[in-house]
């Protein structure tokens, strides 16, 4: 039995608490069903690799689910309503909640061991129709120590980043949506930079990676905000500063002002691509002569799966789905599309693991020129694509032709009339 590992000496998995800086394990009865049902949870999440554990009550039930690949996936249904409620219970007291509290919304946050990881958990409960609802982010140290040419770029894009991370002072913004892995990109990025010899400094909401060394973390609460946590950071004589999310006209403008006197900034925006970044810094209130002389450049990015290599089989794509990624018909011919069919190593869904798709805009001298000129996104675009940019519809093309994704996932990640 798979509790007997659980509870044994050798444990597989347990909960921790942390109180004045002592970390222990944290108690529960032995044989309580509710405390074995929640690690048995956590287990099952963390060997499919979830990225996300939904506990969702409904009427007569409590429905879990495990977000793995972006995608969300139902795990189990608990019909006992003692059971539930227990089972919510210990969730609750392992983040540090109040258990009493059951009209407000609540945060924090759980540590655990799984084989001798340490990994932690941000959970968020908040009152609904049918009871407490509780979504948990699983926080895994191992995903985060990603390298840069792991990450999924094209050879050109890796390259000018690359480049681009070695200047002095600037700022380099990657954009996308809630989930499209920006935070995992910086992180790469930091991880490519002198930390010897520089002074890097961060501030995050909420910090999903502790570095070992000499890196100095804040993490943004109500007290210490963005531009707060910003300003303070500025007198610790940073030479690299990495802002989680720029989120205000306020974080903008000292982000700039940073960049402008003699700091590398790099940090996150929410845009649809990257030619956006320049209106949507503009709309935000940042004079368009101060973006041209501070952004270096932008790189846009979503995540799309990769296609399960046991299981995978050839595949004929509709005449929409080759339109859509620019694709002729008759080039079509020449190469074989696949998908995954479904198998047990990818629990039937035909996708295993999931890679990115990139495009870098690169601020050259006739860029910066065109934003000072107050030049269109198209008129931008027309200049980019003289200088050799590329965008995400012609990555995930390029993947898609080499067997690694199907032309629906592309499609689903990109296609938002952006390039039409």
């Amino acid at each position: 039995m798979m509790y007997g590992g659980m509870r044994g000496s050798g444990r597989m998995f347990r909960l921790l608490m942390r109180h004045a800086g002592v970390t222990r394990e944290m108690g529960g009865e032995e044989l309580s069903l509710a405390v074995q049902r929640v690690d048995r949870m956590f287990i099952e999440a963390l060997e499919a690799g979830a990225s996300d554990i939904h506990m969702h009550p409904e009427r007569n039930m409590l429905r879990i689910r495990f977000r793995i690949d972006g995608v969300l996936h139902e795990h189990e249904t608990i019909t006992e309503p003692d059971l539930w409620q227990a089972m919510i219970a210990r969730v609750k007291l392992a983040a540090n909640m109040h258990l009493d509290e059951k009209r407000d919304t609540q945060d924090g946050r759980i540590d655990m061991e799984y084989l001798d990881r340490r990994l932690s958990a941000r959970v968020s409960c908040i009152p609904s129709l049918n009871g407490e609802r509780i979504v948990m982010r699983i926080l895994d140290p191992a995903k985060m120590q990603v390298k840069l040419d792991t990450l999924g770029m094209p050879q050109d894009v890796l390259a000018n980043w690359r480049r681009a991370l070695q200047v002095a002072y600037g700022m380099l913004v990657v954009t996308g949506p809630t989930g499209s892995g920006k935070t995992s990109t910086l992180y790469a990025s930091l991880h490519t930079l002198d930390r010897v010899h520089r002074n890097i400094v961060t501030v995050e909401d909420p910090v999903e990676y502790e570095f070992p060394d000499n890196v100095m973390q804040v993490q943004v609460s109500e007290k210490i905000t963005f531009p707060r946590a910003l300003r303070a950071m500025l007198r610790h004589d940073p030479d690299v500063i990495m802002i989680g999310e720029i989120r205000d006209r306020e974080s903008l403008q000292i982000g700039i002002q940073a960049a402008l006197t003699g700091h590398l900034v790099l940090t996150t925006l929410h845009t649809n691509n990257a030619i956006e970044t320049i209106s949507r810094m503009i709309d935000m209130g940042a004079e368009d002569y101060l973006i041209a002389a501070t952004l270096q450049c932008a790189m846009a990015q979503r995540l799309v799966r990769l296609i399960c290599p046991d299981c995978r089989v050839p595949y004929q794509p509709t005449a929409d789905e080759l339109a859509a990624l620019r694709i002729p018909t008759e080039a079509a011919a020449q190469f074989t599309f696949y998908v995954g069919k479904g198998c047990q190593q990818c629990r039937g869904t035909g996708f295993r693991g999931r890679t990115g798709i990139f495009e870098l805009l690169r601020i050259s001298p006739a860029i910066r020129e065109a934003i000072v000129n107050r030049a269109t996104g198209d008129q931008i675009m027309q200049i980019a694509t003289k200088e050799g940019f590329r965008t995400m519809l012609d990555d995930g093309r390029d993947k898609v032709l080499r067997g690694m994704t199907t032309p629906h996932e592309v499609i689903q990640a990109v296609y938002a009339g952006v390039y039409e």
